[in-house]
């Protein structure tokens, strides 16, 4: 995780397809990564999963595989091509073995990985921590931490300070570390790419084998320098203290320092992605396709028996449940969707801020900002817990986003700051301990409904903080006991398939009758 999350790198994003963003889009980061790191030629690639971490049960069925194929071709997590990517492997010259093995990870999600050619053998280790965010821990038996956001340059040399003289006129030692567990080289961050003289003078020093250039899978880049204004919720109440901002512009604030760039652009970057998730809902809405698939498209039944007037009263909220279900339904047809924060909780806060926006009136500006509020909440969330169900359960996920989008919802009624803080309060507390534990393996059910739950929680929390409801509990003491809770749940109960709902009897029918058969070889898929 990133020392200062971004809104559009850790919460809100990727725009991707696919049931998972903790499986699909990252596992996509980590194989551009590694297609990066053997200058674009794979041959061949070995991948281990450990049996007690998720992947080993859930590689196949939840887009780990997919995923990770479109990484080692170059594509882009929304790549249409996406879905298939197994096929494309042969075409493309490579050639993979997955096996389930014993390597002692200590993350749930960890992707160990040699790849060679005809020239070269490297190995690379990495974990996705959660909503498609990734962290190299290993290169070449080297510790090392990279999260995709910035350009690292990877010198393969002995003697690194013979270098130094040429390197220190373009790059400060703080930018640089020299690795020599292993295969030795000297790692250099930079937020663009290495001038290409000074690359051109370092590859004909003596004593440099190669070099590397791992491009970034992240929007928003890094840097060594950065600074926010806060970290935490009490940290911007006091930062606001005498400014008088509304959340959304708390969230603009933290965004453009974070990611250096102007106010501007990050309302813009924020519009860009209104515009997707109102292109998702209206997707959904017109009926979707995909075989494999345990859930059909629900929403059109639910939109046929809302226009005749024949569901419970609650228009905002049918209308909230029908666009949930709408985004979870393009997702499940690997259709483009934004994980917000992860791609198996991303119909809850488009669904309830689209929804309330919607029967309220409110122009496409209000949503923005909404969105904008949510994001900040998930930044706090992101810094201090995590919103990966493989290790926080749903809560992680859906818990999450309602968090977030109780805050948005307060916001579109033009709450006071303090009334947006107490319904993402509740909202949280609300879903402690929420378990994830997927119905034949797949990201649909009880997701869904799940989902549902969350933007419907968001509503009655947001309601209750406009009514000046007591929260009691602070929203960063939520958030560390979302921490800790996380940390009890058992493993069976956290993504694995082996917990909760997973193992009914009726589950293991379903998944059967989808002939999902756990693959550990890949010739030429």
């Amino acid at each position: 995780m990133s020392a200062s999350p971004s809104i559009f790198n850790d919460v809100i994003g990727p725009v991707m397809r696919g049931p998972s963003s903790s499986h699909c889009a990252a596992a996509l980061r980590i194989g551009r990564m590694c297609r990066d790191l053997m200058n674009n030629e794979l041959t061949n690639i070995y991948i281990e999963f450990d049996p007690n971490g998720s992947l080993a049960t859930t590689h196949k069925s939840q887009g780990s595989d997919m995923g990770i194929f479109g990484g080692f071709m170059g594509w882009e997590a929304y790549d249409e091509r996406l879905p298939l990517s197994e096929n494309h492997l042969e075409s493309n010259g490579i050639f993979v073995h997955i096996e389930i093995k014993d390597i002692q990870a200590d993350h749930p999600n960890t992707y160990k990985l040699t790849l060679s050619n005809a020239n070269e053998i490297h190995s690379l280790t990495a974990i996705s921590t959660g909503g498609g965010m990734i962290e190299v821990i290993d290169i070449d038996q080297n510790k090392v931490s990279m999260t995709g956001d910035y350009f690292e340059t990877l010198i393969y040399c002995d003697n690194p300070s013979s270098l130094f003289p040429i390197i220190l006129d373009y790059i400060s030692p703080e930018f640089m570390e020299f690795h020599a567990g292993g295969s030795c080289f000297l790692e250099i961050k930079t937020q663009g790419l290495m001038p290409k003289d000074l690359l051109d003078k370092l590859r004909q020093q003596d004593g440099v084998a190669k070099i590397k250039i791992i491009h970034p899978v992240l929007p928003i880049k890094a840097r060594k320098d950065m600074e926010v204004p806060f970290n935490n919720c009490q940290e911007m109440f006091e930062y606001n203290e005498d400014k008088n901002l509304e959340l959304w512009q708390l969230a603009v604030k933290y965004e453009a320092l974070r990611g250096n760039i102007s106010e501007t652009e990050v309302f813009e970057m924020m519009r860009k992605i209104v515009g997707i998730m109102s292109q998702s809902i209206q997707t959904g809405l017109k009926g979707t396709h995909y075989e494999d698939r345990i859930l059909g498209s629900q929403s059109l039944l639910f939109q046929d028996k809302l226009s005749s007037h024949k569901l419970l009263g609650g228009d905002a909220n049918n209308l909230i449940t029908m666009y949930v279900s709408a985004v979870m339904e393009v997702k499940s047809s690997m259709g483009i969707i934004v994980a917000a924060p992860t791609a198996g909780s991303c119909g809850a806060l488009p669904g309830a801020v689209f929804g309330m926006a919607h029967s309220m009136n409110l122009p496409e500006e209000e949503i923005v900002k909404a969105l904008l509020s949510a994001g900040l909440i998930g930044v706090f969330i992101a810094k201090n817990a995590t919103f990966a169900a493989e290790v926080g359960g749903c809560m992680a996920e859906t818990g999450s986003a309602g968090g977030m989008a109780a805050a948005a919802l307060v916001g579109l009624k033009g709450g006071t700051l303090l009334q947006a803080i107490g319904a993402a309060s509740l909202a949280l507390q609300n879903s402690l301990g929420l378990i994830c534990d997927p119905i034949g393996n797949r990201v649909e059910a009880p997701c869904l409904g799940r989902n549902v739950m969350a933007a419907s929680n968001a509503v009655a929390c947001a309601n209750m903080a406009l009514s000046n409801y007591a929260f009691l509990i602070p929203l960063d003491e939520v958030i560390e006991t979302m921490k800790a809770v996380g940390d009890e749940i058992h493993h069976t109960l956290r993504c694995t398939n082996l917990g909760g709902l997973s193992v009914t009897n009726a589950a293991k029918k379903i998944e059967l009758n989808l002939e999902v058969v756990p693959t550990t070889f890949y010739k030429s898929c």
